[in-house]
């Protein structure tokens, strides 16, 4: 995949318009001390990754739509492969959303600002 390309930034960390910085203090999202801490600039183009302040609302809605897609399919699958254990789909998957919150906290932050960011092109 291009380094210039919004779905490479969205899924491996990097900056929008460079795809080359890093977009989150830490790769992973299980670092307990800094799973939520971002760059303000990228480090390698600059770019500014905190437009305006409370820009990072929108991505609440990205979340949302992330939570509620991912709650589908896995509903979906429940139903047509494991019919009999349709009882503990409940108790199944709200530890497993738990579980995943910080990788979407920080795959809607990155999804949302790779709306509003043209990536740049190859040179």
């Amino acid at each position: 995949m291009a380094r210039h390309n919004r779905l490479y930034s969205v899924f491996f960390n990097k900056c929008p318009r460079c795809g080359v910085g890093d977009f989150f203090v830490s790769k992973s999202a299980y670092d307990l001390k800094n799973f939520e801490k971002m760059h303000k600039h990228c480090p390698h183009c600059g770019e500014n990754l905190v437009p305006e302040p409370g820009f990072y609302q929108g991505a609440l809605y990205m979340s949302y739509a992330f939570y509620v897609a991912f709650m589908v399919i896995a509903f979906l699958i429940c139903v047509n492969f494991f019919e009999q254990y349709l009882d503990y789909f409940l108790f199944a998957i709200i530890p497993i959303l738990v579980i995943l919150t910080p990788w979407f906290y920080r795959l809607a932050r990155r999804s949302w600002l790779a709306l509003f960011i043209k990536p740049a092109a190859e040179v």
